[in-house]
């Protein structure tokens, strides 16, 4: 391996300059030759069966080129896993903000004005929105039949695609142990309920999408999407073509955290362009988005808890009932996975996880950063706490007493290597001063997460190294934000011994590029570092058989550092020399293709957070003073971009306890814009201290472990638990807001 000459370094984001000079192209900048606008009018019915839809007036308007309703489309439903999202409402609504038809026209506000035109008569239907009331007898049904879906993947869980429960999609068993006989040997059983209601994504950019259909029937598409590969079959599945006639053009994508993993609105705009015979484009402003996006699902919990005389857990049963609204489209597996984690960090020898996904006439719910997670361990580590104080123990006790150890058996039978649960909790709580003296309402609370890196779905790279030494890795992946440009050139430089300044890193279209799953899952940097990397050997391979041809000996002869060739008696050539060499022979450039296909990872990787909050006893107020978050870490390949995942985590984290909360009253989203829907900024941001625990290897390249989705899960709790701290209010929904801290204490003192 050459010595280390990127690896490590603190390097901003390649991408950078072109972001901030306006150079990168999105989804929205798309401009091709005779491009029309397209906009949707959207349900106002949250259940509701079309009667009849007059489009006259809107078809008769100057400028428009086509108005489009369901029955002028082919009866084709989309999605990433479940099928079962209509391009456009055919006979009924299930939804408030579910596209009921679509205007083509020279400009955005000619469509606009379009469609205040179409007449729609509806006939209102009962509907429901809460989960549970959606799983009663006698409950509206939203759909008449199981969508059409592949096979789930094969796994140790008990799977049920539309049980015989109402409006139940999905309905997942986890088992580990004997919980019957767990509970047996319990001192105490515990049962607690928590409701996390749903939260947006808040990406700068909202989705967008182009489609253009060329002469020869090749369907060029721009979109949103950081999955270009796993996109282009969907959308290929929902044109009834073959996936080479679909070519998805190589796009940034404006932020992502989860919800960029959908076709959204691509599939109704190819239609609109053949309909219109022309290149038609589509971009949601943010009403749309809040009202008809993917946001996080809303989860009820149930969890019951048996402990032993010690105070060590003996069992677990959990249900979680997660609300993914009218369809199920938007996330690409049959679960939300998040709930499997209902177990949390902990050793628990029994348990039985049940986990619904349930229809209601609400907003779609899709992926958000750690799906499924958030909501999840907000009950685990607030059921955690409430234990504890029922025990009389110290919390942070209490979870040292039952925390993951090395050589511990995870709540599900996961073996893991590197266990260092303890480990992290403990740095936690030294940064934090746990146990030392407070001022007066002011508390600390602590919770955990863990989470193995992601090693789902194929990753390949190629490498090049053209006549000039210049160095250029082609990915099929888009740039989310995230910084794994910089990563991967800074893994190429390492591997061929060059600056960075030398690496270039390109994203190709789908016609360019090979395979790539897409970034997402906490997999890019093990996934695509993992692939680059394989590249990388072999086009430093193949240089070292270049410069012993041009120096008079063997590959295995030679070194390779800070660009140098050398022999072991001082002959050298430089990469620059060596490349113009090998261009006047007809040797250059030199290029590798990488290719990884993962394998399940025997690692997982915790995070402890402690949150330090005052809270207000005349007003109910919370500020949160400080959070320390500490992370399991192996080798960090880019302190500075790895920090700006903790960071931007433990914000998102912050505002989903303190202030982010969609509000849905009757099936509507009634915060319906960015105004009115509170996203954290400067001025809610803490003190913030992280801790790096180095605890051993993991599977990315130079042995590093994943970060993406951690430090955003178990803030909420952590906050929730400093709350009780502080003020002995135990609330068990979130977000934490000053009235129903304020009434929390207002009840403490009429109960006196």
């Amino acid at each position: 391996m050459a010595s280390l000459v990127s690896i490590g370094q603190a390097v901003g984001h390649v991408e950078g300059p072109a972001k901030v000079t306006g150079h990168t192209l999105y989804s929205a900048d798309v401009i091709l030759p005779g491009m029309a606008w397209a906009k949707c009018l959207r349900s106002s019915f949250p259940h509701a069966r079309i009667k009849s839809i007059n489009t006259a007036a809107a078809r008769a308007l100057p400028g428009v080129h086509a108005v489009v309703t369901g029955t002028d489309l082919p009866d084709v439903r989309v999605g990433r896993f479940y099928l079962d999202i209509p391009l456009l409402a055919r006979d009924k609504v299930r939804f408030v903000g579910e596209k009921v038809a679509a205007v083509v026209a020279d400009t955005p506000e000619i469509a606009e004005a379009a469609l205040r035109l179409i007449e729609v008569e509806y006939e209102e239907l009962p509907a429901v929105f809460d989960a549970l009331e959606a799983t009663k007898p006698g409950a509206p049904i939203l759909h008449d039949s199981t969508p059409a879906h592949p096979k789930p993947p094969a796994g140790h869980e008990e799977v049920h695609i539309s049980p015989p429960i109402p409006n139940v999609l999905s309905q997942v068993f986890y088992r580990h142990g004997d919980i019957k006989a767990g509970f047996a040997q319990a001192a105490r059983i515990f049962e607690h309920t928590f409701y996390v209601p749903p939260v947006h994504q808040g990406y700068i950019e909202p989705h967008a999408c182009a489609v253009g259909i060329r002469p020869d029937g090749k369907i060029d598409v721009w979109l949103s999407n950081k999955m270009p590969f796993v996109a282009r079959h969907q959308l290929a599945v929902a044109f009834d073509v073959p996936d080479e006639r679909v070519r998805v053009n190589a796009v940034s994508i404006g932020g992502d955290f989860g919800g960029k993993g959908s076709l959204m609105d691509t599939a109704l705009c190819y239609y609109l362009a053949s309909h219109s015979r022309r290149p038609v484009k589509m971009v949601m402003n943010y009403t749309e988005e809040l009202m008809a996006g993917n946001p996080r699902h809303t989860g009820h919990f149930i969890f019951r808890t048996g402990v032993d005389a010690q105070g060590r857990i003996t069992a677990r049963y959990a249900r979680a009932l997660f609300n993914c609204g009218a369809y199920g489209s938007f996330i690409p597996a049959h679960t939300l996975h998040g709930a499997h984690h209902a177990g949390g960090s902990y050793r628990i020898p029994n348990i039985e996880i049940e986990s619904l996904r349930v229809y209601t006439n609400t907003v779609p719910r899709g992926h958000m950063r750690s799906p499924g997670a958030p909501q999840t361990i907000f009950a685990v580590e607030t059921h955690m706490d409430m234990m504890a104080v029922e025990l009389g123990m110290d919390p942070m006790d209490f979870r040292r007493l039952n925390v993951l150890d090395e050589g511990d058996v995870a709540p599900l039978g996961e073996r893991w290597r590197h266990v260092a649960g303890k480990e992290t909790l403990e740095a936690a709580a030294k940064a934090a001063g746990w146990g030392t003296p407070k001022g007066k309402h002011v508390g600390r609370g602590v919770a955990m997460y863990d989470r193995p890196p992601g090693a789902n779905g194929q990753s390949t790279a190629s490498v090049a190294v053209d006549a000039k030494g210049a160095v250029t890795l082609l990915t099929g992946a888009p740039d989310t934000g995230t910084g794994s440009y910089t990563v991967l050139g800074q893994l190429v430089a390492e591997e061929l011994s060059v600056p960075l300044s030398q690496v270039t890193v390109l994203h190709g279209s789908t016609d360019e590029a090979s395979w790539e799953q897409g970034p997402g899952g906490s997999r890019f940097t093990n996934t695509g570092g993992r692939a680059a990397y394989d590249a990388c050997q072999k086009v430093r391979q193949a240089l070292l058989e270049l410069a012993g041809e041009n120096l008079g000996c063997a590959a295995g002869q030679l070194s390779l550092k800070a660009g140098q060739f050398s022999t072991a008696a001082g002959k050298s050539i430089s990469l620059a020399s060596l490349m113009e060499w090998a261009a006047a022979k007809g040797k250059a450039p030199v290029s590798g293709a990488g290719v990884y296909n993962p394998s399940p990872v025997d690692v997982t990787v915790f995070a402890a957070q402690i949150a330090e909050v005052e809270v207000d006893v005349e007003t109910g107020q919370v500020t949160l003073r400080k959070l320390v978050t500490a992370h399991d870490v192996g080798t960090i390949i880019n302190p500075l971009t790895h920090q700006g995942q903790i960071e931007g985590g433990a914000v998102q984290g912050i505002g989903q306890a303190l202030i982010e909360h969609l509000v849905v009253r009757d099936g509507q989203v009634t915060n319906v814009h960015l105004g009115d829907y509170k996203l954290p900024t400067a001025m809610d941001i803490p003190q913030l201290q992280t801790v790096l625990v180095p605890t051993g290897s993991g599977p990315a390249p130079h042995q590093g472990k994943a970060i993406g989705e951690h430090s955003n899960v178990s803030t909420p709790a952590a906050i929730a638990n400093a709350v009780y701290d502080a003020v002995g209010v135990r609330l068990m929904d979130l977000p934490i807001t000053a009235e129903k801290v304020y009434a929390g204490l207002r009840a403490k003192e009429s109960n006196r």
